[in-house]
This record gives C-alpha cells, structure tokens and sequence, in this order.
C-alpha cells in the first residue's frame, strides 16, 4: 500500500510543479488553488510512504516520479523544447526509480 501511495504522491509533484509554473508567481488564482492542494496532498502522501519505505528510497522515488513528469509534460505541450537525449535520460531516470522499488528489501 505504501508504494502505491507514493506512487500517487510522486503524480501530485509533478502536478504542483506544474501548476506552480502555471500561477506565474500566486497570481493566478485557480493554479494557486491546485498547488496548494497537490502539495498538500503530496507531502501527505509521501510522510505516508515514509512510515514503511526508508526515507533515501521513499524520497528518491518521489522526486524522481515528479520530475520525470513535470519535464515530460513540459516537452509534450510545449514549454520545453524535446530531444532525444532528454527522451533517453528521463527513461534512464524511470528505470532507477523502478531499480529502487526492486532492491527494496522491506516487503
């Protein structure tokens, strides 16, 4: 339950952040609104994890979901310029953080 928990934080990241983006500085009303909760929720989330995952794996594999998805999207709507090598390290960043889940020897 724990991994899927953060699982879901790490999805909320990548929406914080983005919405972080969007709100151009908490002046835009509804993207502040959706940081706030994503963040909430997140940190929630992860402090969940973190009572059955070790702190280093749980926090790795939060921040690496985020922003795997944070900078995919970005390239996938147009903030961020594309580029294979960016395609390759963001699979090359998936592939650790599926690592951590297997080496992970508490369950």
């Amino acid at each position: 339950m724990s991994w899927i928990v953060l699982i879901v934080s790490g999805l909320l990241e990548a929406v914080w952040a983005t919405a972080l983006g969007k709100s151009e500085g908490f002046t835009k009303l509804w993207p502040s609104v959706v940081f706030g909760v994503a963040l909430i929720a997140s940190m929630g989330g992860l402090a969940f994890a973190m009572r059955d995952i070790p702190t280093g794996t749980a926090y790795a594999v939060w921040v690496g979901i985020g922003a795997a998805l944070t900078v995919a999207y970005a390239m996938i709507f147009g903030g961020e310029p594309a580029s294979l090598i960016k395609v390759l390290l963001i699979l090359g960043l998936v592939g650790c953080i599926v690592g951590l889940k297997l080496v992970d020897g508490s369950h």
